[in-house]
C-alpha cells in the first residue's frame, strides 16, 4: 500500500449520514482533522429514505384536509390530489437521490470524504475498500466514530425474504401507488406509510401482531390512529401474526390465523438492527450484529477511543437524537483530544443524558402524535410516583378556530413528588408543533408551580397548557 493509501487524521468517521457529518463537524469545529467514509450516498437515510421523503409524502394529504376542515376553505378544495406532483415533490427533497450537494457542504466544512465500505482493523485503524477495488487504511489519533446506522429487520417468516418485501427505503422511494400494499407493523413506519399510500390511491391492508397501533406511545395514540385509518378504508388487522408468505404469479400471498391476505407489494416495518455485521468490530473484541453499547459519552465501553454513536447503539432510533447523539459525543472527543476535563453527568456537554427521559418524536399521521419523555405505563415500570392528567385539545378556543370538528387529546405524566413533568403526549391535527414547549419543560424539570406563570397566548392551541394545570389542580 502506498503512502498515498495510507493516512492519518484525528478523526475517523464511519458512516456519512446526519449523524456522521455532525460528529465530523463539530471536531472539525473543535480544532481537529475529520474524514468521513461513506459507501452509499452522503447525508443518509434520513435525507433519501426515511424523514424527508416519507414527509414529502405525507404534506400534500394534510395540507388539503386541514383546508377541508375550515368553512369557506374547504369550498375552495375541489380536486383531488395530484399523485404525479407530489411524487416529483418528494424527488425534490432527496435531490433526486443525487449527493452532489451534500458532498459540496463537507468539503466546505473542511472534512475530507472518502468513498467506499469501511471496516475496522485492530485500534484506531479503518481500512476502506473504494469503488476502484483499492484500499486506503486511515488511523486515526483520537478516535474513531461508528456511525453506521441501522437496517430494516426482516423478521424469520417462512418465505418472508422469497418475496423481496419492501423495506422503509422502498416504501419512501416507490415511483408510482402500488394498486395493494401490505404493511406488516403498526409502529412508526407502518402507520406513516399506510395514511400516505393509502391517500395517494393504494388499497393498503396493516397486520399489525400486537393488541394495538403505536404500542410505545400512550394509549389514546394508538387509538386514535386506529379509528382514523379505519374511516380512510384501510385494512387494519389487530393480532394479526404473520405466519408465511408467498408469490403466486404478481401477487404476494401472506398467510394469518385468520386466513390469507393478498397485495401486490408488501413492506415491512418491525423494527431495526445495527449496521455492524461486516465493518470489523471482531477485530477489536465486539461482537458482529450486535449494537454497541455506549456510555453516556458515547464512548464504546472497554474501548476509550471507539465510539457508537446514533441508530448503531440502538438508543433512540431517530434522527434528531442521532444529531443529538453526534453534538454530544464530538464535544467530548475534541475535549479529550485537549487534555480537558470530560464531565459525564446529568445535562453536561458532553453526555447524552436526554436519550434517558427527554426524547421528542413525532408520528406524522392524522392526527399527528407528538411526545417527549415518559408515557404513563413508563413512568410505572419505573417505579416512579406518578398522575396522568388528561384534557380534549378540541375543546380550547385555537383548536376550534384551527378546525371546525377539531379533536385530539393531552397527556400529561406527572412526578407527585416533585411536581414536575415526566412526559407529555399530544394526539391531533398539527400537534407536532406543540411538542418542544413540552420538551423544554421535560428536560428543564420546570415546576408545574412555575409553569402557571407561562401564559398562553388567546386564542391559540397552546392553551391546552392552561387546562393541563388547571385539570391537575383539580
Amino acid at each position: 500500500m502506498s503512502s498515498a493509501d495510507e493516512k492519518t487524521y484525528d478523526v475517523v468517521v464511519m458512516g456519512a449520514g446526519s449523524t456522521g457529518e455532525n460528529v465530523a463537524d463539530v471536531v472539525v469545529r473543535g480544532g481537529l482533522s475529520a474524514v468521513l467514509v461513506e459507501e452509499h450516498l452522503v447525508g443518509g437515510e434520513c435525507s433519501y429514505y426515511a424523514c424527508m421523503p416519507s414527509k414529502a409524502l405525507l404534506r400534500g394529504t394534510e395540507a388539503i384536509e386541514e383546508a377541508r376542515a375550515v368553512k369557506g376553505a374547504a369550498a375552495a378544495v375541489t380536486g383531488e390530489q395530484d399523485v404525479a406532483a407530489t411524487l416529483e415533490r418528494r424527488d425534490s427533497f432527496t435531490s433526486h437521490w443525487d449527493d452532489a450537494g451534500q458532498v459540496r457542504w463537507v468539503e466546505g466544512a473542511g472534512i475530507d470524504l472518502v468513498r467506499g465500505t469501511a471496516r475496522l482493523e485492530g485500534e484506531r485503524t479503518v481500512v476502506v475498500t473504494r469503488p476502484d477495488g483499492g484500499e486506503t487504511r486511515l488511523t486515526a489519533r483520537h478516535a474513531v466514530a461508528v456511525c453506521t446506522g441501522s437496517e430494516a429487520a426482516v423478521p424469520p417468516v417462512e418465505g418472508l425474504p422469497d418475496v423481496e418485501p419492501w423495506t422503509p427505503r422502498e416504501a419512501t422511494s416507490a415511483k408510482e401507488p402500488p394498486r395493494r400494499l401490505l404493511v406488516v407493523g403498526g409502529g412508526y413506519v407502518g402507520c406513516e406509510t399506510s395514511f400516505a399510500w393509502n391517500a395517494l390511491g393504494s388499497q393498503v391492508t396493516l397486520l399489525q401482531q400486537g393488541d394495538r397501533l403505536l404500542p410505545g406511545a400512550e394509549p389514546q395514540a394508538g387509538d386514535a390512529v386506529l379509528a382514523s385509518l379505519r374511516d380512510r378504508g384501510v385494512d387494519v388487522r389487530l393480532d394479526a401474526e404473520v405466519r408465511a408468505a408467498r408469490r403466486e404469479h404478481d401477487e404476494v400471498v401472506l398467510t394469518t390465523a385468520e386466513g390469507e391476505v393478498r397485495g401486490d407489494e408488501v413492506l415491512v416495518a418491525v423494527g431495526r438492527r445495527a449496521r455492524t455485521t461486516a465493518i470489523g468490530v471482531d477485530s477489536v473484541g465486539l461482537e458482529p450484529g450486535e449494537y454497541l453499547d455506549v456510555d453516556d459519552t458515547l464512548q464504546v465501553r472497554g474501548l476509550p477511543w471507539l465510539y457508537g454513536v446514533g441508530d448503531v447503539n440502538g438508543r433512540r432510533q431517530l434522527t434528531h437524537m442521532g444529531k443529538y447523539q453526534a453534538r454530544q459525543a464530538g464535544a467530548a472527543i475534541v475535549a479529550r483530544a485537549r487534555g480537558e476535563e470530560v464531565r459525564v453527568e446529568d445535562w453536561s456537554p458532553h453526555t447524552a443524558t436526554a436519550d434517558h427521559a427527554a426524547t421528542p418524536s413525532v408520528v406524522f399521521t392524522d392526527p399527528q402524535v407528538a411526545g417527549v419523555g415518559l408515557t404513563s405505563a413508563q413512568a410505572e415500570e419505573r417505579g416512579l410516583p406518578h398522575r396522568v392528567v388528561e384534557y380534549p385539545i378540541g375543546s380550547v378556543s385555537g383548536a376550534a378556530l384551527f378546525a371546525d370538528g377539531y379533536e385530539g387529546t393531552a397527556v400529561a405524566v406527572v412526578d407527585t413528588e416533585r411536581e414536575v413533568l415526566l412526559g407529555v403526549t399530544f394526539v391531533g391535527p398539527a400537534v407536532a408543533e406543540l411538542l418542544h414547549a413540552a420538551t423544554i419543560a421535560v428536560v428543564g424539570e420546570v415546576p408545574i408551580a412555575r409553569l402557571w406563570h407561562a401564559v398562553p397566548a388567546y386564542p391559540t392551541v397552546s392553551e391546552i397548557w392552561l387546562r393541563l394545570l388547571e385539570t391537575w389542580r383539580g
